[in-house]
C-alpha cells in the first residue's frame, strides 16, 4: 500500500457482552456510582475473557448522561479501578440514549482503521445518584465573592445570600429548548401516528415476556454479571399481560383527550452499566475466539424537534431513527426483508410502534413482529441511558451467534436532543 493509498477497512467483531442486571432507581444500586457500576461490568468481560495481561486490550470507550463532577474521566477512572491493564487508554463519550452504541461504532472505528486490534465499549447511569447542581443564584454569589478584591467587598458578596439559593438545581427529565419532558413527546408523536394504548400494552406485555424466556433458557448466561445481590433485572415482570397493563392510569399526555401512555408502557428509571469486546478477526482468531457477530454499517440522524414537523410527527423527539435506518439500509442496499432480527430501543412502547409506520411510510417493508425484540427490551430490561446501546449490541450479537446459519440484524436507537444512531451487525 502506498503512503496516498487509504487504509483498507477491516471487518470489525463483536467478540462477546458483560452487563450487570439493570435494577430500578433508589433501588439496589441506590448508593452505586456510575464508576462502581462500571467496573463492575468491565471485570465481568475481563474475568470472562482473560483480558489481564498487559495490551490485552487496546482502548476503553464508555460514558454516562448524569455525570457528577467527579465522572468527568469516567472511562479512564473506570480503568485505574478494574482488572483491566492500568495502561489501557481510555477515553468518554456521550450522546443521550445512544451514547453506548456510539461508543461501539468509536471503538469500531478505529479497529477498523487498523489503529488498535481491540476495544471495550460501553456505559453506565444512575437516575439513583443524580449530580445534583448547585442553585445558579447561589453559584453567581460565590463567583461573586471569589473574583472580589478585598474581604469587604467579599463580605459584601455573600450578605446577598438567602434561604432559597440553598434549594439546589435537580436534573429534568426535560429538553431545555421546549421544557418537555421525553414522555410528554411521546405522547404528542402517539397521537399525531394514532397509536392506540392496545397496540403500546401488547408490545410491553410481549417485551416482559420475551425477556422472561431468554433468561429461562439461559441467554443472557454468558452476559450478565450478578451485582449487589441481583441476578436477572429487576424490572423483570415475568407475569404482565395486556389485562393487568391495562388497569395502569396513563402518565404522559394528560392534557389532551384519552391519553395512552402509562408507567407499563413506559421504560422506568433505571441503573445499570454494559460493556462491549470488539476485536479484529486476527485478535479474535489468535486468542481462540470465535466473533458473536460482526458489525458492517450504521448510521447516525437527527431531527428538527423544536421548529419541525412535530405535530404531525416527522419530527418528534425520537424519531430520528425514521430517518436513520432508510439512509443506512440504501447505503449498504438492504431492505427490511433482509434482516433476522430488529431491535429497536423500547424507550417508550408508542416510540417503538411510530417507528416502525415511518418506516413503512418511507417505503421500507413492515418488520415481522416475530423478529422484534425477540428478548425483549427496554420496557423489560429497563433503560440506564448510556447503557442501553452496549446492552443492545452485545444481546443482538448473542442473539444472532445461536442461529445455524448466517444472519443479520438492526439496531436502532433514539435519544434525546432529538437523535437516533443505528446499527447493522451480521453473522456470516
Amino acid at each position: 500500500m502506498s503512503p496516498l493509498e487509504p487504509p483498507r477497512a477491516r471487518r470489525v467483531a463483536v467478540v462477546g457482552g458483560a452487563r450487570i442486571p439493570f435494577a430500578r432507581s433508589d433501588g439496589p444500586y441506590a448508593t452505586a456510582s456510575n464508576q462502581e457500576m462500571l467496573t463492575a461490568a468491565l471485570d465481568g468481560l475481563v474475568e470472562r475473557f482473560g483480558l489481564r495481561e498487559p495490551g490485552a486490550v487496546g482502548e476503553f470507550v464508555a460514558g454516562a448522561v448524569l455525570k457528577h463532577s467527579r465522572d468527568f474521566n469516567l472511562a479512564r477512572e473506570t480503568v485505574l479501578g478494574s482488572a483491566l491493564d492500568a495502561r489501557t487508554p481510555a477515553y468518554d463519550v456521550q450522546q443521550a440514549c445512544g451514547t453506548g452504541l456510539q461508543a461501539v461504532i468509536a471503538a469500531a472505528n478505529k479497529i477498523a482503521l487498523g489503529q488498535t486490534e481491540s476495544a471495550v465499549a460501553g456505559g453506565a447511569d444512575t437516575a439513583s445518584d443524580a449530580p445534583l447542581g448547585v442553585n445558579d443564584a447561589l453559584r453567581r454569589i460565590l463567583l461573586e465573592a471569589r473574583r472580589a478584591k478585598s474581604a469587604g467587598a467579599r463580605l459584601k458578596a455573600l450578605a446577598g445570600l438567602r434561604p432559597a439559593h440553598l434549594v439546589p438545581d435537580i436534573p429534568r427529565n426535560a429538553e431545555p429548548r421546549i421544557g418537555l419532558s421525553m414522555g410528554e413527546h411521546a405522547a404528542i408523536t402517539a397521537r399525531a401516528w394514532g397509536i392506540t394504548r392496545e397496540a403500546q400494552d401488547e408490545l410491553a406485555a410481549t417485551s416482559h415476556r420475551r425477556l422472561a424466556a431468554a433468561y429461562e433458557r439461559g441467554l443472557f448466561r454468558d452476559l450478565v454479571v450478578p451485582f449487589r445481590g441481583l441476578a436477572r433485572d429487576q424490572n423483570l415482570r415475568p407475569g404482565s399481560t395486556v389485562e393487568k397493563l391495562a388497569a395502569l392510569k396513563p402518565v404522559f399526555g394528560l392534557d389532551a383527550p384519552d391519553p395512552t401512555m402509562t408507567a407499563g408502557n413506559s421504560t422506568p428509571l433505571t441503573d445499570g452499566a454494559a460493556t462491549v469486546l470488539l476485536a479484529s478477526e486476527e485478535w479474535a482468531k489468535a486468542r481462540g475466539l470465535q466473533p458473536l457477530a460482526y458489525l458492517t454499517a450504521y448510521e447516525t440522524a437527527a431531527v428538527d424537534f423544536v421548529g419541525g414537523d412535530v405535530a404531525d410527527g416527522e419530527d418528534g423527539l425520537l424519531m430520528a431513527p425514521a430517518y436513520a435506518v432508510p439512509r443506512m439500509l440504501e447505503r449498504a442496499g438492504l431492505g427490511m426483508d433482509d434482516f433476522d432480527l430488529v431491535e429497536i430501543h423500547e424507550a417508550f412502547a408508542s416510540q417503538v410502534l411510530a417507528t416502525l409506520a415511518a418506516w413503512e411510510k418511507r417505503g421500507l417493508a413492515p418488520v415481522d413482529r416475530a423478529r422484534l425484540n425477540v428478548a425483549g427490551s427496554s420496557l423489560a430490561t429497563g433503560h440506564p441511558f448510556a447503557a442501553t446501546g452496549a446492552r443492545i449490541v452485545a444481546t443482538l450479537a448473542a442473539l444472532l451467534a445461536e442461529r445455524d446459519g448466517p444472519g443479520r440484524g438492526l439496531i436502532s436507537v433514539c435519544a434525546a436532543g432529538g437523535q437516533g444512531v443505528t446499527a447493522i451487525l451480521e453473522k456470516t
